[in-house]
């Protein structure tokens, strides 16, 4: 048993105060403690009430980390916790937290996902894949994610896969049809969206090249192999060196040919 004999409110922090017993300094509360227990000079107080006050500011101290975690953005369940987990608090004190946030309805994991994917599909280029990965990785259970990904409909994929696509389709336009069409592939899968949706993006998106443009890609590819091979091989060699390359790079024997025959004509 001890008394308390003198309270001072901490310099740095005016919310939280210094508490004495006995004469010396012995720990610190926040005021919402200092008044729920009605601390105050001459109070008369023994080792459980002390580890009662303790642990009644261990848990406002948590509380308060998580509201002000939570003051930049909506964050999941399992957010908080890990989050508070930094600070090696007792779990009891975690999960009375988690209880005070819930019951103020601070903390909603399917709120939370249709949020998530609302910002996702308007602010983004992420497909539903990629979507539900970062949902089951932030703690969203999974019939909170199917529940919140019902609003990214498949036309709503193919209209942002569409787009992605043409862009795409611009910044590959020096490769071969073929693998321009498999680097848009791997993207779009990197990015979350199924085979389903891929099929109906190429038969939604206009992916035949002109003439002018189909060349372009065969020109360009053909001198990168050509400053390649040309140091090396000649001849027969170098001329099947260079077919091998470019074909399996997509391009037709036909443009082949005929690029082969260009640079011959240039060398000449």
């Amino acid at each position: 048993m001890g008394k308390i004999t003198k309270i001072t409110k901490q310099v740095k922090n005016d919310e939280r105060y210094n508490l004495f017993i006995d004469g010396k300094y012995s720990f610190s509360v926040d005021e919402a403690v200092l008044a729920k227990f009605q601390l105050r000079k001459g109070l008369e107080v023994d080792e459980l009430e002390i580890s009662e006050l303790q642990y009644e500011d261990d848990v406002k101290k948590a509380f308060n980390k998580a509201i002000q975690y939570l003051a930049y953005r909506m964050r999941t369940e399992k957010e908080i916790r890990d989050h508070l987990q930094e600070g090696d608090p007792e779990e009891g004190v975690i999960q009375e937290v988690i209880h005070k946030l819930n019951e103020i309805k601070y903390i909603n994991d399917l709120e939370f996902a249709h949020a998530y994917v609302g910002t996702q599909m308007n602010t983004a280029d992420k497909g539903p894949t990629w979507i539900r990965g970062e949902l089951r990785r932030k703690g969203v259970g999974d019939s909170h994610i199917e529940e919140a990904l019902a609003a990214f409909t498949q036309e709503k994929q193919v209209d942002k896969a569409v787009a992605l696509t043409e862009k795409l389709l611009h910044k590959y336009r020096k490769d071969s049809k073929m693998i321009a069409k498999q680097k848009i592939e791997q993207n779009l899968m990197r990015k979350g969206y199924p085979g389903s949706v891929m099929k109906i993006v190429w038969e939604t998106v206009e992916s035949e090249r002109d003439d002018d443009e189909r060349w372009d890609a065969v020109y360009h590819q053909g001198l990168k192999a050509h400053r390649k091979l040309s140091s090396k091989y000649d001849g027969y060699e170098y001329v099947q060196k260079m077919k091998q390359t470019l074909y399996r790079k997509g391009f037709s024997m036909e443009d082949i040919e005929r690029l082969l025959e260009e640079l011959k004509e240039n060398e000449e």
